[in-house]
């Protein structure tokens, strides 16, 4: 026992200098500025002297997290991206599952090119991205709108009703390469030997694709969707950039912008309890997502 312990003792010596400095970086930029949101949350600040005296923080206790759950604002953003993630993260985890399946059989030629390809999308900065596509959705600029103008029809991209869609759109062209790489890396990892038995049997082309590749790639898909989950809620870039061509896009239009309206007001405190609540909601649902896979494996 004693040999044992001194042998893991050595192998975490010489592990920890390529581990501290990352566990560095972890503290200083995550759990430290978490734990300085967290306590802010639980307190709000003073004035005196109708508002132009001196400004004094003071415990609020719960009162911040309760002017979040008040806050029709807010839920109302909450309820927005859950309806985006709701149309968009099944399509574009279901498009990148059928493209690294192409990619990875063997009649696929050039996989080189396509996974290239594929991932470029991902390698334009968010922004850049959501500007190309407010250009396609600008009613005055759009090729695509002005093409169904000379037909007769008329079509808006930044109707309320349309703005949902339009930015799931942005989202999937954006994201479905990178999954598709991750999704791709884990097919890769499957076995010849597995596959060759399944051949043996007769289980070959998309049926040994559904019944064998899928089940053994589950780990993956379940990291895709926590990702796209926590992407969802972290929904910024593209609606701030449309607010250009969509003036009646809120600026509350995510939980993000929410936050960020309030800190523009000043009202520190609140944002970081609207911060605190994103964040334990997503964690909430990453738990029940893998809850849920852990229950189906069973």
């Amino acid at each position: 026992m004693t040999i044992q312990r001194q042998s893991r003792l050595r192998e975490l010596r010489r592990a920890a200098p390529f581990v501290l400095p990352f566990l560095l970086l972890f503290v200083v930029v995550y759990l430290v500025p978490t734990g300085y949101s967290v306590v802010q949350s639980f307190f709000a600040v003073k004035r005196s002297g109708l508002g132009l005296g001196g400004a004094e923080a003071v415990f609020a206790g719960l009162g911040n997290y309760v002017r979040v759950f008040q806050d029709g604002d807010f839920i109302a953003s909450l309820g927005r991206v859950s309806f985006i993630g709701i149309i968009q993260v099944p399509v574009m985890l279901g498009i990148a599952l059928i493209l690294a399946l192409l990619i990875d059989s063997s009649v696929s030629t050039g996989r080189k090119f396509f996974r290239v390809a594929y991932f470029v999308p991902y390698g334009l900065p968010g922004v850049i991205a959501a500007l190309v596509w407010s250009f396609l959705y600008a009613p005055t600029l759009s090729p695509i709108t002005g093409f169904f103008a000379s037909i007769g029809v008329d079509v808006s991209f930044v109707t309320d009703g349309a703005l949902p869609f339009s930015i799931a759109n942005i989202l999937t062209w954006a994201w479905t390469g990178y999954n598709t790489i991750l999704i791709f890396a884990a097919l890769q990892a499957i076995p010849e030997e597995t596959m060759e038995a399944a051949a043996l049997d007769g289980c070959s082309g998309w049926k040994a694709a559904l019944l064998i590749k899928v089940p053994l790639i589950r780990p993956a898909l379940l990291l895709t969707l926590v990702f796209s989950i926590i992407g969802t809620f972290q929904l910024y870039n593209e609606p701030a950039t449309m607010k250009s061509v969509a003036p009646n896009l809120p600026s509350t239009y995510t939980p993000i912008m929410a936050a960020l309206r309030s800190l523009s007001a000043n009202d520190f405190n609140y944002a970081a309890a609207q911060s605190v609540v994103l964040g334990a909601l997503i964690c909430v649902l990453s738990v029940l997502v893998f809850r849920a896979s852990a229950r189906s494996v069973d």
